[in-house]
């Protein structure tokens, strides 16, 4: 097993997720906050993490691995505890195709892995922007109040998660047509 830097960031998104669901059902005044920075600081090491290994040139194969394993595991953890709290179609229905593309995606890159097209499937700019999108939503909807009394927060997130759901179902199309182009 790879230990370097990037690997160890990627290992925390891990380890906050235990944190995550701690402080998200903490009853404190401060915990939301908590709750909303702790996802913050794991969506920063996403970014970090692959940017340090590319610079360091300490990429690894268990690196590649465990990334979008953390990835996926924190962001279907905060949408199960969005789904949970808020009791809102809208937010079940982004949950379901956010958790179903990832599951979806998982399983076609691991497909063409096997048939040796791995290429075809790899990550696109538009995945990016969706990452980003989704990371603010959920940020925002963790806080779940007002900034400063003023900034409507929850309402710019439920906008970035319509935003993240409606790229999340373009990528998906993106990567099954190239995936699918490939086979014929």
């Amino acid at each position: 097993m790879v230990f370097n830097l990037p690997v160890m960031l990627t290992w925390l998104r891990i380890i906050f997720i235990p944190l995550l669901v701690y402080l998200f059902y903490l009853d404190k005044p401060w915990a939301p906050l908590a709750a909303a920075t702790v996802f913050g600081i794991a969506g920063l090491t996403d970014w970090a993490d692959g940017y340090l290994a590319r610079l360091w040139q300490q990429e690894s194969r268990f690196g590649a691995f465990l990334d979008p394993v953390a990835d996926k595991l924190i962001v279907a953890v905060a949408m199960i505890l969005l789904v949970e709290r808020e009791a809102s179609v809208w937010i079940t229905l982004a949950a379901i195709i956010i958790i179903g593309r990832e599951i979806t995606i998982s399983a076609l890159r691991e497909w063409m892995a096997e048939v040796g097209a791995r290429g075809k499937v790899a990550v696109a700019f538009i995945g990016k922007v969706k990452t980003t999108a989704q990371i603010i939503a959920l940020i925002f909807l963790l806080y779940n109040q007002d900034l400063f009394g003023v900034l409507p927060l929850r309402e710019w997130g439920m906008v970035a998660l319509a935003i993240a759901t409606v790229l999340t179902v373009v990528s998906m199309v993106q990567y099954l047509k190239s995936a699918f182009s490939s086979m014929t």
